[in-house]
């Protein structure tokens, strides 16, 4: 086997905001500061700093990388822009939320910074494995956010029921792709769409990958908070800190549209 060296300054802007995680957590272990002030500049920094760095390292027309498993195209700079910029008005309304609380703590910033890496990672996805890595990083970031009160029975109650519907949701969009997998021989949504649209496909293999689908779908509505998969949405923005609800609400809704995107439009 050849093995292709990836192209690793495509993903510049996903390896600056991992690193740059780190050095916040690290950092805030050994600040002294209660108000979390340098932390936050810190956040603020790294959103920054992703930002230019997806701009900057953006291409002409549609590239793929890392063996076909990361995409970079016009769609994926106007969804990570998007992000940024969400991220920045969660992270400027947060710190005073939190600090009038007396809730202001370096993890929700990291956590935060995870959840916009795993956004990153979804909108680049042109795979299910990496499309599943960056929403389980995402989800696990987002459960932790809603228990960030930990205080608060209503917000751990909230974050239980989360996580217990999460993982289902979790399970089926698994299950569908192993569906998909299992007629496809692929976990490339390109080489999936092209088989499904294939003319050796059997009306079996049509009904199994079409049933596989449904189960994709209704994995990717829980997670977009779509009508009927909806339910978890009352009882977790009303026990979430309202900083939490704050980026549950937009920044991470636009990681549902970037994977109903490379899913349904881009792939399937």
């Amino acid at each position: 086997m050849n093995f292709e060296m990836p192209n690793f300054g495509m993903a510049a802007a996903e390896i600056f905001v991992l690193a740059m995680v780190c050095v916040v957590l690290v950092f805030d272990v050994f600040s002294n500061d209660p108000n979390r002030r340098w932390t936050y500049f810190l956040s603020l920094a790294t959103v920054v700093g992703a930002a230019v760095i997806t701009w900057m390292t953006a291409g002409e027309g549609t590239q793929f990388t890392f063996s076909g498993m990361y995409v970079a195209d016009h769609s994926g700079l106007i969804l990570k822009m998007a992000t940024y910029l969400s991220m920045i008005f969660v992270f400027i309304y947060s710190m005073e939320y939190l600090r009038d609380r007396l809730l202001i703590k370096g993890e929700f910033f990291t956590l935060a910074l995870f959840a916009m890496l795993g956004i990153m990672v979804m909108i680049s996805a042109s795979h299910f494995l990496t499309i599943y890595l960056g929403l389980e990083l995402l989800s696990l970031s987002l459960y932790a956010m809603v228990a960030f009160d930990r205080d608060s029975p209503i917000a751990a109650e909230a974050a239980m029921k989360y996580f217990v519907l999460g993982a289902i949701a979790s399970g089926t969009l698994l299950y569908g792709m192993s569906m998909l997998y299992g007629v496809s021989g692929s976990l490339e949504l390109t080489e999936i769409a092209a088989t499904m649209t294939g003319s050796g496909v059997t009306d079996s293999s049509r009904l199994i990958m079409l049933l596989g689908l449904s189960f994709v779908l209704v994995g990717m509505a829980f997670k977009m908070g779509a009508v009927p998969f909806h339910m978890w949405i009352p009882d977790v923005y009303h026990g979430a800190p309202t900083a939490s609800t704050l980026f549950i609400g937009s920044t991470a809704k636009i990681a549902s549209f970037a994977l109903m995107l490379r899913l349904l439009i881009d792939g399937l």
